[in-house]
């Protein structure tokens, strides 16, 4: 009877230090893994911000763009019209130069554009020239070249246009990439613990924020040189002495004979006055040679009686 006690005592014990450690191994299971997915975790951050420093703006731009390239690439951003750059160059010759160039200014003022570079020079012979360079919308271009050409004799125009709708979708689209790029690397700088990591991912938001700018500007620049056209005109005077050709009248003709006539007139006294030297010694030795004579003839000769 104490014998069969002691036994069932003995296998209680045994199956409760048996629950116990069964228990103990199973927190201790717990903890470890626990301790584990931490580490791995704190891991994949490390290995993370290391992948992203050691691939540069590259790599960056590529995790970035993770979304775009599963659809096969970068996508490009729809913009609807074609994007032209229009440049004309006009020569005018005109009679007032200040007053065409105030035409032209109010031209391009009153088109909704704006007057750029100005120069007025004169040239050896007295005449004044202007060049001006005018910035105008697309929209009215034509007008105000229709407007400048009116001003005066056309004597040269050149136009170009130039198709840069790529160009602007291609910049669009880097602008695009390169926000979210930098959105990446801020996300980066939030999350980095080490001081080391936070130094090389300022560095690295420094360099894609300037690319950033540099291709804002880029966008800038082709948004104002698309949507407003340029026009250089340059202004000649015209000759002062205009031909008359069929225009001639009868005072003119008058006014042509009477100059003819003062002309030869004058001529005329210049050769007199010229010769008069010549004229007044040739006369001078005439008077003497007709006294000699006279001298010769009135002398008796020697045959003649007293």
């Amino acid at each position: 009877m104490h014998t069969s006690s002691t036994s069932r005592h003995r296998t209680s014990r045994r199956r409760a230090a048996r629950a116990l450690s069964g228990v103990l191994l199973a927190a201790a299971l717990a903890l470890t893994g626990c301790t584990a997915s931490g580490g791995d975790s704190g891991d994949h951050d490390k290995a993370a911000g290391a992948g992203d420093r050691a691939a540069g703006p590259e790599g960056a731009k590529g995790a970035a763009g993770g979304q775009s390239d599963k659809s096969g690439g970068r996508k490009r951003p729809k913009l609807t019209g074609t994007h032209v750059i229009r440049t004309a160059t006009l020569t005018v010759r005109v009679k007032d130069v200040p007053k065409a160039l105030a035409e032209a200014r109010a031209a391009a003022e009153d088109a909704g554009g704006m007057v750029g570079n100005e120069s007025t020079s004169r040239d050896d012979e007295g005449r004044e020239r202007s060049r001006v360079v005018l910035r105008v919308p697309q929209a009215t271009y034509e007008d105000v070249l229709k407007s400048l050409e009116g001003t005066g004799r056309l004597i040269d125009r050149e136009a170009k246009a130039q198709d840069v709708t790529d160009q602007v979708v291609d910049v669009e689209s880097r602008v695009k990439t390169q926000r979210v790029s930098v959105a990446r690397v801020r996300e980066l700088m939030d999350k980095a613990t080490k001081l080391s990591d936070v130094v090389t991912l300022e560095g690295e938001l420094s360099t894609r924020q300037a690319d950033l700018e540099s291709l804002l500007a880029q966008r800038a620049a082709l948004k104002d040189r698309t949507s407003m056209a340029t026009i250089t005109l340059s202004l000649t005077e015209s000759a002062r002495k205009t031909d008359g050709g069929d225009d001639t009248t009868f005072g003119d003709a008058l006014a042509g004979g009477w100059d003819a006539f003062v002309t030869g007139l004058r001529w005329i006294v210049i050769a007199m006055a010229a010769v008069l030297p010549f004229a007044a010694a040739a006369a001078l030795l005439l008077l003497l040679w007709l006294r000699v004579t006279r001298r010769r003839a009135t002398r008796p000769g020697p045959d003649s009686a007293p």
